[in-house]
């Protein structure tokens, strides 16, 4: 019999399955999306039940697309989208209401009361986090104080306040296990990364019961049984759970100190491998990458709120393009002397500038500037954002970056990523896999369960480099014309 390892990859627009032979190879895939809920506040949400529902029937997609025996499937990891909470009943497993989204800021007012009360330097200084309602505590400490009867249900303990991969494995384990691994617990805003355990006294701000928060478990650990709504003849180990952007690193293979990735997504995560000890930074966080075979490696991470939705905003709203697939002809056409920038802050900066009240500005605009410049100005920012974060944590952790690992869609734009390599003045190294990070959780379950070996699945791994090229004075002049953009639109 074959053993094939199963993963699943949670994301903010949909829901994967992967399937993997025994040398780890991608051997099918098959998504499902789930609906946006957005209202005219900007709140975002998303229906946990849809994201259950749609999380069993993927996998059945895949067996039946991939043609394999269900029996063959040996063990399953997941990847999530990170930050979304939500808070179900313990008894019934009926959400509360919604998930809310890592994008949706609607604790911002329980942010503010807490930091007026001087406490933002200690929820940092606890958490490595700076106070903010990105994070799931002030979506969790919301949702308790706006449904009615949450908080004294939670005060009771029977409520779970949770991330998405712990409702899918309370879900998926009919209600047997509520865990979440330390990457995940470390995006929470709960959790403390020296003691390794649920901070009460950061709780405590944000009144949320640490007996409502799930059991801390290793990202390779044994997170109990599912067989998939009775799907499955025999149940299935869960051995590998990781956020999404954690799964990414570890799919990158960046498992080492001073190994650095960025995931293009709708926003970017840049996150960078410092090792078994954390460094405190005010400019970008710290977490924990992981914790497997019973070590916690640390990361610093920099998350910006608009990279590839730059590019949806270009078509969907501009509608200069009608496809992604059109910015790389129309940036190699534009005029090499336009400067031309766009600072794409529609919902504020996220790091390294951490000003959620700044604003979106196009700058530099000639009577020549035209389509092809404009769409320009749209990928390069997305390579100049990216660039801050790189160069902020090289400070912050005095460690020379000499390459950047990639993934996501926009990763296959060639001139993003030259222009990317150029500014960053590193490597830049593209992988064949896509999916990274479903394949970081897969990975992981796999080798828990001895079916993979670290070396092997990392070492099959092709790349495409990307190497700097451009002129270094050329290259200052347009990151210092990047910088005085940036400065025109920051409040603070």
């Amino acid at each position: 019999m074959s053993r094939y390892v199963l993963g699943i990859d949670q994301s903010t627009q949909g829901t994967k399955a992967l399937l993997f032979d025994e040398e780890g190879s991608l051997l099918c895939r098959c998504d499902l999306p789930h609906q946006q809920y957005i209202d005219e506040r900007g709140w975002v949400e998303h229906d946990p039940e849809e994201i259950y529902r749609n999380t069993v029937a993927v996998v059945k997609n895949l067996v039946e697309k991939a043609g394999i025996d269900k029996k063959e499937i040996a063990v399953l990891g997941i990847s999530n989208q990170r930050e979304t909470a939500m808070v179900w009943e313990r008894a019934t497993g009926k959400p509360v209401c919604n998930a809310v989204v890592w994008q949706c800021a609607r604790g911002a007012a329980i942010c503010d009361k807490i930091e007026a009360e001087g406490h933002g330097e200690m929820v940092r200084a606890h958490t490595g986090l700076q106070l903010s309602p990105y994070f799931s505590a002030a979506k969790i400490a919301w949702v308790l104080q706006n449904v009615e009867g949450a908080q004294e249900k939670a005060d009771k303990g029977e409520l779970c306040c949770g991330t998405i991969d712990s409702w899918l494995v309370f879900k998926l384990t009919g209600g047997k296990e509520f865990r979440t691994d330390y990457s995940n617990a470390s995006r929470t805003q709960m959790f403390n990364i020296s003691t390794l355990s649920w901070d009460k006294e950061v709780c405590g701000l944000f009144k949320i019961p640490t007996s409502c928060l799930a059991e801390l478990t290793d990202s390779d650990g044994e997170y109990g049984m599912t067989d998939f709504d009775g799907y499955l003849d025999t149940p299935i180990p869960i051995r590998g759970v990781l956020g999404d952007s954690h799964g990414a690193l570890f799919g990158q293979g960046c498992v080492e100190k001073g190994m650095i990735k960025t995931t293009y997504g709708t926003g970017s995560s840049i996150m960078m491998n410092i090792g078994k000890e954390p460094v405190f930074s005010k400019r970008v966080v710290t977490s924990l990458a992981w914790k497997l075979n019973g070590e916690v490696n640390y990361v610093l991470e920099g998350n910006i709120n608009y990279t590839g939705a730059v590019i949806t905003w270009l078509k969907d709203d501009l509608q200069l393009i009608s496809s992604p697939a059109e910015t790389e002809e129309l940036a190699l056409k534009a005029n090499p002397k336009d400067r031309t920038y766009l600072v794409p802050a529609f919902t504020g900066l996220g790091a390294p500038y951490w000003d959620s009240d700044a604003t979106g500005v196009i700058s530099g605009l000639t009577r020549t500037t035209g389509r092809n410049e404009v769409v320009r100005a749209g990928l390069d920012c997305i390579a100049y954002q990216i660039t801050d974060v790189i160069e902020a944590m090289s400070e912050e952790s005095g460690i020379a970056i000499g390459e950047l690992r990639v993934d996501g869609g926009p990763t296959r734009n060639r001139y993003l990523m030259q222009f990317q390599s150029d500014m960053a003045h590193v490597t830049v190294q593209v992988p064949s896999a896509e999916e990274l990070s479903g394949i970081g959780a897969a990975y992981a379950a796999g080798i828990a369960a001895g079916i993979f070996t670290r070396e092997e699945v990392f070492a099959k791994m092709t790349r495409t480099k990307f190497e700097p090229s451009m002129d270094t004075s050329v290259r200052d002049e347009k990151y210092q014309g990047w910088k005085k953009a940036v400065g025109q639109v920051l409040t603070r």
